[in-house]
């Protein structure tokens, strides 16, 4: 028996200190509710937890991100709602506007309306915020693109070529036979060729095959709307002049067909008087015009227009004298397959056996027939007009009546499926990006357009003039904003899966985390009690042991 070293002593302190902290880390579990307080309870455990922990605070903070971008969304949905309804209004102006029964005045008040939801356009563009921050682009950059391009492409869409069609079928009987005709905007050389008819080659019956409407831009701007160009020789005229080549070139045989015979008839479908009058002075009289710019030896020059012009005028009165209807007779018979040797013969009913009888007649009386011609007045000697057949007076202006086209957009023509350039501008987008997600690349991107005036496409309505033009745009416009509400529909949309994906996932990881870090209080119950016995009995040893002692006190008191 010893007294110096108590072993009992420090086995049952050892034992009493090993449950007294288990019942600590219990204790601790227990009042926490969290089964790794620190990482001596489980370091790869905790590891673990707080990556966990870290994705879910992440989660959480990027659906709170998506909940206010979606508050940004409906913002801009709703202005965009307004001016929706407000580019709606203006298009019921624009088509009160076209009435021809409203005066000047009247159209002009409705003008004043139509500015001042402009305004209001451009103000929503402008000052609608979200947290102090702009939510439209503010580019300027026009929906409808080059400003000269789109005034062209209306002038074509919204009457040239309708009412072109639509005085050929008239006057000359002839139209296209459906084939694709594709509409070219090139950047041309200014003082060039205004406009031309291309075609890449023939068919089996001398038709032309890759038919090419060429517009030179150097010359067509600005378009000037409706007619276009500027007096007297407008751009409707042109385009009713190249359209002549494209029916012939599609309804007759056209490898036959003399140079003169072709731009002539072009040139009378919209007259061309003026030219004529100019020619004929630069000539020094009709006689000189007629003998220095023979049928035969054609070159492309003004003086040779002008001769064919005037000769195919000569050629419709021959047809009218002998009882035909001019030009028209000829067209058709050309459409039907005849040579224009026998188109000739059968409209003059003999009296011009062939086109060089014609050539000759011309030749003999095509200077008096030009004296006989009043150049000054106001009418263009248009085929149909008051000079060439004693109709209604039609001058540079009126010589195409575009204002009475029916149709608009890509199927303006009955003789031609047309192929149209696009032109339309891409408008400035404000690009925004939505941290969605914890890690650096859970992002979302999205825009939202220019809303304004100019983006547009708007800075030009005029109700007044172009009220024809203005619903065309307006349309346009309206559609533009459609697609950009559709847009942000569908941003909604992704944002509001965006949110319940992250509501799941933040779910399943805080559950995954539960597992990890949550104490099981089942468990650590039934682990304090059995930790708190311990620690009674190690108490209860502890004492025995250090009462060892006294066995020897009573030896060393005997």
């Amino acid at each position: 028996m010893q007294i110096n070293t108590n072993t009992l002593a420090m086995q049952a302190q050892r034992q009493l200190e090993k449950s007294s902290n288990s019942l600590t880390r219990t204790l601790a579990r227990l009042s926490s509710g969290l089964r790794i307080n620190s990482a001596m309870d489980d370091a790869a455990g905790q590891a673990s937890a707080s990556r966990m922990d870290a994705k879910i605070r992440g989660e959480r903070q990027g659906l709170r991100n998506l909940t206010d971008n979606a508050s940004m969304l409906q913002v801009t949905e709703g202005a965009l709602a307004k001016v929706s309804d407000m580019l709606q209004r203006m298009r019921e102006l624009s088509v009160q506007a076209a009435n021809g029964t409203l005066s000047s005045p009247d159209r002009q008040a409705l003008q004043a309306e139509a500015n001042q939801l402009l305004q209001g356009i451009d103000q929503i563009g402008r000052e609608t915020e979200f947290n102090g921050q702009q939510v439209f682009s503010q580019s300027t950059t026009s929906l409808g693109g080059d400003a000269d391009k789109r005034a062209v492409m209306d002038g074509l869409q919204l009457g040239w070529l309708e009412a072109s069609e639509r005085r050929i079928k008239q006057f000359y009987g002839i139209q296209g036979d459906g084939a694709t005709m594709t509409v070219n905007l090139d950047p041309g050389t200014p003082g060039g060729t205004l406009a031309s008819v291309s075609y890449t080659g023939t068919d089996g019956g001398g038709r032309m095959l890759g038919v090419a409407l060429n517009v030179e831009m150097a010359d067509f701007t600005p378009a000037n709307l409706p007619n276009g160009g500027s007096a007297p020789f407008y751009n409707d005229r042109v385009i009713a002049h190249e359209m002549v080549h494209a029916v012939m070139g599609r309804s007759m045989n056209i490898t036959t067909l003399p140079t003169w015979f072709m731009e002539g008839t072009a040139e009378f479908i919209h007259g061309a008087d003026e030219r004529l009058a100019g020619d004929v002075a630069a000539a020094g009289g009709a006689a000189n015009l007629v003998s220095s710019n023979a049928l035969g030896a054609w070159a492309s020059d003004s003086a040779h227009y002008s001769a064919a012009y005037a000769a195919t005028r000569y050629l419709h009165q021959q047809v009218k004298q002998a009882g035909g209807s001019g030009i028209k007779d000829v067209m058709q018979a050309l459409n039907g397959g005849a040579t224009l040797d026998a188109a000739i013969n059968s409209a003059t009913k003999g009296n011009l056996a062939t086109s060089a009888a014609f050539i000759a007649s011309w030749n003999t009386n095509g200077a008096a027939f030009i004296g006989g011609m009043d150049l000054s007045n106001a009418d263009t000697g248009a085929v149909g007009g008051a000079d060439a057949d004693g109709g209604t007076i039609l001058t540079a202006e009126t010589a195409l009546d575009d204002n009475n086209a029916s149709l608009s957009g890509a199927n303006v023509l009955q003789g031609f499926k047309l192929d149209f350039p696009d032109i339309a501008g891409a408008t400035g987008q404000n690009f925004f990006t939505v941290q969605s997600g914890s890690n650096a690349g859970d992002t979302l991107q999205g825009s939202v357009g220019a809303v304004n005036v100019a983006s547009l496409g708007l800075q030009d309505l005029d109700l007044d003039k172009l009220a024809k033009f203005a619903i065309f745009h307006l349309d346009q416009a309206l559609d533009y904003v459609s697609q950009e509400r559709a847009k942000i529909g569908g941003m909604m949309s992704r944002l509001d899966s965006a949110s319940q994906n992250l509501q799941s996932s933040t779910e399943n990881a805080s559950t995954a985390r539960s597992r990890i870090m949550d104490a099981d209080y089942a468990q650590e119950t039934a682990n304090q009690t059995r930790q708190s016995v311990l620690q009674q009995a190690g108490t209860a040893m502890l004492a025995q042991a250090n009462s060892q002692g006294q066995h020897v006190l009573r030896l060393l008191q005997v």
